[in-house]
């Protein structure tokens, strides 16, 4: 296992900053270099100045003496110097050495000698440099521990290398080789092959989802007679095998144990050790019970006589005439399909009812399929009921009215024909007066026949009588 890699390396971002501004090739050299008449250096009128290409500043990226001591310690205590270890330059508070139960300042032995304390001026990127003030040699215990377990491991495994034996690199070892002869990383191996397709694009045929109400799942997963078919037998199949099917005996085990006992400590999750141990004894339990019976047998009707030896059972082959065949998804072919049966009673009809409440639905209520009716629990009416149920929906929905509409009709066009009867006929124009227009005679005649609505004499027209 080879070792992590060394931290990144610091650079001096400020030199980096200078030369990136030396070869900035959008500052004309007119500007970056002060022309003879902009007059003389730290002239305050030269608007151009932060355009100017100055000198590389000191670096700021230093960083303090690790460690590092004035000089000798003190050979006794000092006034107003740290109350544990005896240093001028910090207090008791601030001390990192270890806590003593007595201090240098009682004692007077093992006095620390004074740290030095810079004044460290840090630029922009220095006080944002994770790295800074990092020790590159202390990498190199890092890179001693892994040779020392490499060279156990060696030991351990038995490849010891001989000295002059040229090293490989361990990736190449592991690497795969590409069609094009080119060597492929092992992080490549871990992608999805673009073969592979996703279980979501084997169906995606609308209708083909199967839900059974009563048992609140798809059936067959929803799986038809195509690709997504034989993945549901596939997985099926793995599902009911190895250490799938030991977890689902002992999830079943403990929802049973829980349900008949009311014994909640039986959880599958939160106590499995439990649920395994009592598994375990109820089946040796009932392999005792089940050798106990076949010994009693034996006993009373014997049978051990002829027993076969394991090695000649093994041996015989036995014939059967009984042919099964089976389909993708592990069933037998043509066996009738078992019925789902719920916790609810079913198929119980009351009231002379041939169909159960909510078999029916209709105006967003639940009925009975046999009677359409509405009321849970009635007297079942039968084909009365439906016919009864027709009539009040056609009046309701007023296709009643409709169908009564053709004698209505008749009776109404009956009465048109006797009062057009009685009217007499209205004279028709011919065509030559359509053509001519409107002569003043027949406007003298409108306009004596007009009523208007706001006529105050409109009622004396036609009456010999003088207004009162």
């Amino acid at each position: 296992m080879p070792p992590p890699p060394p931290p990144p390396s610091r650079r001096n971002d400020s030199k980096a900053s200078a030369a990136s501004k030396e070869e900035n090739i959008y500052i004309p050299s007119f500007i970056s270099k002060r022309p003879f008449y902009a007059g003389e250096e730290g002239d305050q009128t030269d608007y151009l100045e932060h355009q100017r290409l100055h000198k590389s500043k000191d670096d700021q990226s230093k960083w303090y003496d690790r460690g590092k001591k004035l000089g000798p310690a003190a050979t006794k205590y000092r006034k107003g110097a740290c109350e544990n270890c005896g240093a001028m330059t910090h207090k008791a508070k601030d001390c990192l050495s270890r806590p003593r139960a007595k201090g240098a300042k009682w004692t007077g032995k093992d006095i620390q000698a004074d740290e030095v304390i810079q004044d460290v001026q840090l630029g922009w990127d220095a006080k944002r440099d994770r790295w800074n003030g990092y020790d590159p040699k202390e990498y190199r215990h890092v890179v001693n521990r892994y040779a020392q377990m490499e060279e156990l491991r060696n030991h351990v495994d038995g490849n010891v290398k001989e000295e002059g034996e040229d090293d490989k690199d361990d990736g190449e070892k592991y690497a795969e080789e590409s069609d094009m002869g080119r060597h492929q990383s092992t992080a490549t191996r871990q992608l999805r092959l673009r073969e592979d397709t996703a279980k979501y694009l084997l169906n995606l045929d609308l209708e083909s989802a199967k839900y059974d109400p009563k048992t609140r799942t798809m059936v067959d997963a929803g799986a038809t007679a195509d690709k997504a078919a034989q993945l549901f037998a596939e997985e099926g199949f793995l599902r009911a095998s190895g250490d799938a099917a030991e977890f689902e005996k002992a999830q079943r085990y403990a929802w049973e144990k829980q349900e008949k006992s009311g014994d909640t400590s039986q959880h599958l999750q939160a106590n499995p050790t439990a649920g395994e141990f009592l598994r375990k004894k109820e089946r040796e339990e009932a392999e005792k019970k089940k050798a106990a019976q076949l010994k009693a047998l034996q006993e009373k009707y014997g049978g051990t006589e002829n027993t076969i030896s394991p090695a000649l059972r093994d041996v015989i082959v036995t014939e059967s005439e009984h042919f099964v065949e089976y389909d993708e998804a592990g069933l037998i072919k043509g066996a009738p399909t078992t019925v789902s049966r719920s916790k609810y009673a079913e198929d119980i009809f009351t009231n002379n009812h041939t169909s159960v409440w909510g078999s029916w639905w209709s105006n967003f209520k639940w009925g009975y399929a046999c009677c359409h009716s509405f009321i849970k629990n009635s007297y079942c009416t039968g084909e009365e009921g439906k016919r009864a149920w027709e009539n009040a929906e056609r009046h309701r929905t007023g296709a009643g009215l409709i169908e009564d509409s053709p004698a209505q009709d008749e009776q109404s066009r009956a009465k048109e024909e006797k009062t057009e009867s009685v009217k007499p006929a209205a004279k028709k124009r011919t065509m030559e007066e359509m053509m001519g227009g409107v002569t003043e005679a027949e406007m003298d005649e409108y306009r004596r026949k007009r009523t208007a609505a706001d006529d105050p004499m409109a009622k004396y027209l036609g009456k010999d009588q003088l207004a009162s």
